[in-house]
């Protein structure tokens, strides 16, 4: 499952990660007071699922790094790292890119929607099972989104974009004209659907901008590539509940005793350093011993946003780490 795999081609409407269902669990978060952390890895389990794979993907005419990274949910600086060229190269058509969109999954709910902030995943469930795994783009540091619990309020398929008073304020700033109203079509920054939460003037929805996704842009709001807010708003009903979260440090143990570990910016400065939260973690579900800990440093100081696999040598049947 988390072999080399080959991507169908971009443009086409794909289910795009591969789902390693194992079941899932609410990550420790990282807080910066030392009691707090210890506090926190007391009460919460690990991961037990990944989703995504290593995979190779074949570049398109007109693709870009950017849109790349949001289709997959990986970083640009992280694709480009692995694959030895810069966030500013143009792609040629035909070029051959490695791919690795594995992510950790932060909560489990048998119905339902958990977005994860740093991480800038959207993990959809039904009927008991992880139904989609899809990249986000979520709110600048300027212009948080918020943490907390919410419903589904409204469904509205080809919206027309009421802009807010505070982006109106924000367009006049900046010496644009300043829109009031905004009909459905190529200019609409909603796309053609729109998921109203009950987090007053939040939502989730597609965009025209699909080079946005997985990155810290937004208003606050939650955007998702359109083949993705299109699969999600077919699934999803009012009243479906959900949860925003902010964990930039993920610890995973598998059912097969695999421990994967994923680190991502702090990006709204709330949480303090990732090593000695993922070690009271480890300690308090009694794993310390499963963990490459050389390992696990250096996965923590490149930050890469990836789960990678941290097991020790001496835990793995044949052999030793990956």
């Amino acid at each position: 499952m988390l072999g080399i795999a080959t991507e169908p081609a971009l443009h086409r409407p794909v289910r795009r990660l591969l789902l390693l269902w194992l079941g899932a669990a609410m990550l420790a978060s990282c807080f910066a007071g030392p009691a707090r952390a210890q506090e926190a890895a007391r009460a919460e389990p690990l991961s037990r699922a990944i989703v995504g794979s290593e995979q190779e993907f074949t570049v398109e005419p007109g693709n870009t790094l950017y849109e790349i990274a949001g289709f997959f949910g990986e970083d640009v600086s992280t694709i480009a790292a692995k694959n030895n060229i810069r966030r500013s190269s143009r792609l040629r058509a035909g070029q051959k890119l490695h791919i690795d969109n594995r992510h950790i999954v932060p909560l489990e709910l048998h119905d339902g929607i958990v977005l994860n902030l740093p991480q800038r995943m959207l993990f959809f469930f039904k009927n008991g099972r992880l139904f989609g795994a899809y990249p986000a783009a979520v709110g600048r540091p300027s212009w948080p989104t918020p943490r907390r619990t919410f419903s589904v309020l409204e469904m509205r398929e080809h919206p027309v974009w009421r802009v807010p008073v505070s982006i109106q304020a924000e367009m006049r700033r900046n010496g644009f004209e300043v829109e009031t109203r905004v009909p459905p079509g190529p200019d609409n920054p909603l796309g053609d659907y729109f998921i109203g939460l009950s987090i007053p003037g939040y939502g989730i929805h597609s965009t025209n901008a699909p080079e946005s996704i997985y990155t810290f842009g937004t208003h606050g709001c939650i955007r998702l590539h359109p083949d993705d807010a299109e699969a999600l708003f077919k699934n999803v009903k009012i009243g479906d509940r959900g949860e925003i979260v902010y964990e930039p440090y993920l610890l995973a143990k598998l059912p097969d005793g695999k421990v994967f570990l994923e680190i991502h910016h702090d990006i709204y400065g709330k949480r303090g350093p990732a090593l000695p939260v993922i070690k009271l973690i480890a300690s308090s579900n009694r794993i310390e011993n499963l963990i490459n800990w050389h390992r696990a440093a250096g996965v923590v100081r490149r930050a890469e946003g990836i789960a990678q696999e941290v097991t020790a040598a001496r835990n793995l049947s044949g052999g030793g780490a990956r």
